[in-house]
């Protein structure tokens, strides 16, 4: 790797520190539930006479549950926790920043920008995935799964630790995350037919055996309409009550307006603080870019579409269509989306450069055939003369 990006590298480490400290700041002065996670305060969480492993299970507890060494054994402050979640945070960004970095081909200019690695400096980025909780465990461990199934010949047991972590965490999004990650593989060119009909199928048996333990986690009995907009309606009334945001009222909305709204709010008509404020910004750039989708789209683009950006857009299509429709708060929107917006982000910009770079390609070809034409032209006349 050139030194130039090698060190973008050290400056994002620190730049993701820096927002540890602050997100502790943060939290400490306006609320959050990163606290709770590190001294052990969840109300939604009560345990008698607790040990570590009372605490090990899905989702809430399962944060509690590695949180318990370093906070109650060890006795490290809540801003160390915060340093060490966020390092973890960092680390995810690390993995998708050598992804880009290797698989695509060329890079692109916003007025003289270049968009990698500057995208990688989006505050939102740093901000959700730089604290104690289950954002920056899920960030890092999505990445980890996505940096590994790029090769996942060689790295699926990586890939398997990963999707642990992501599981425990957070069970819808290890649903979705795996479903994603076999849909792309069954989508590549380097695995024979034959071998694709097993595959599928053995995705499928998996993905209904997990569903089971993924609707244990989330308490729910099953995956039909009705059941989907009451777990909904409860999630979206607890998470409202935290002190994250303004309030919109999504369900009086459209569909499209609903995608809208989650994908590219708050913009600057609802910016209420500086955190939504400077979120504006990252929006702006995500609406602008998305403009380029019809454009530069190709079916070549997709076939050439490295396996962890395909697999993370096939996951980010469903949990999107499911987070629209649950999230009524824009504070808890830019949290949530936060796992995988930003591959949505190289999505459009890796369209947007498999196009130049087709284009190049094509101008070399045409160079190089004028070129062997004119030469041809030249020898006749030499050989006329």
């Amino acid at each position: 790797m050139p030194s130039k990006y090698a060190n973008h590298l050290n400056y994002l480490l620190f730049y993701h520190m820096f927002f540890s400290l602050f997100y502790g700041w943060y939290i400490i002065n306006f609320g959050g539930d990163s606290r709770g996670y590190w001294l052990f305060t969840m109300e939604q969480v009560k345990i008698l006479n607790p040990t570590w492993m009372k605490y090990f299970g899905e989702g809430t507890t399962f944060i509690l549950w590695l949180t318990y060494f370093p906070s109650k054994i060890l006795g490290l402050s809540y801003p160390t926790g915060n340093l060490l979640f966020g390092f973890l945070g960092f680390i995810g960004i690390r993995y998708i920043f050598l992804l880009v970095y290797k698989h695509f081909p060329t890079n692109h200019e916003i007025l003289g920008v270049p968009l990698f690695p500057t995208v990688f400096y989006i505050s939102n980025l740093h901000f959700w995935t730089s604290g104690v909780g289950k954002d920056a465990i899920a960030f890092w461990a999505i990445s980890w799964f996505l940096f590994s199934i790029q090769q996942y010949k060689e790295k699926w047991w990586q890939a398997s630790i990963a999707f642990f972590f992501v599981y425990m965490t957070r069970p819808h999004m290890g649903q979705a995350l795996i479903g994603g990650a076999a849909i792309a593989i069954l989508m590549g060119t380097d695995i024979k037919r034959s071998y694709k009909f097993g595959l599928a199928a053995l995705a499928l048996i998996g993905s209904i055996y997990m569903s089971t333990f993924t609707l244990d986690a989330l308490r729910m009995e099953d995956f039909n309409v009705s059941t989907l907009e009451s777990y909904s309606s409860l999630k979206s009334g607890l998470l409202n009550k935290a002190y994250v945001g303004s309030s919109v009222n999504i369900s009086a909305y459209s569909w499209p307006y609903k995608l809208f709204t989650y994908l590219f709010r708050p913009l600057f008509f609802d910016a209420h603080n500086i955190v939504s404020f400077i979120s504006s910004f990252e929006n702006l750039l995500y609406l602008w870019l998305s403009l380029f989708i019809y454009k530069n789209w190709s079916v070549e683009a997709l076939r050439d579409m490295p396996l962890f950006l395909k697999a993370a857009m096939v996951t980010f299509i469903p949990v999107t269509f499911a987070f629209m429709n649950a999230l009524s708060n824009l504070g808890i929107a830019m949290r949530m989306k936060n796992m995988l917006m930003i591959y949505f982000l190289l999505f459009c910009l890796y369209l947007i450069v498999h196009k130049k770079y087709t284009l190049h390609l094509r101008s070399l070809d045409r160079k190089k055939f004028f070129q062997r034409r004119q030469a041809i032209i030249d020898a006749k006349k030499k050989n006329v003369e």
